[in-house]
């Protein structure tokens, strides 16, 4: 590792509907919080007050810069229905130089000093 703070990363978050993973998706977008956001159905396992639980749930994968990961999940934190919801940064290490540029490109939000 080279020590350097990743420029791009991942965030991802679950809910329980897709009128839910489409308000986040396009409040994030609409605040340039992230380039691209993509909304899959999955059934999630898990454990919760002592019991287990198999849900249908959305899961939604943001790609966003590392800079904003903070902004991005207190937005997610807005407008999620769960006590706790996952929130999950996976940073970028690498990838395709025009397709990070455009992600630069579509997250700039006015600042110069980015």
């Amino acid at each position: 590792m080279s020590g350097k703070e990743p420029k791009f990363c991942v965030i991802q978050t679950t809910i329980d509907s897709e009128a839910g993973a489409e308000r986040i998706a396009r409040a994030l977008l609409a605040a340039k919080l992230a380039a691209c956001v993509q909304i899959f159905p999955i059934r999630s396992f898990y454990v919760w007050d002592g019991e287990t639980r198999a849900e249908p749930e959305f899961l939604v994968q943001s790609k966003a810069r590392a800079a904003d990961y903070d902004a991005l999940a207190a937005a997610i934190r807005a407008a999620h229905p769960y006590e706790t919801p996952e929130i999950l940064r996976l940073d970028v290490s690498a990838g395709d130089p025009a397709y990070l540029d455009w992600a630069a490109r579509a997250t700039t939000r006015g600042d110069a000093g980015r």
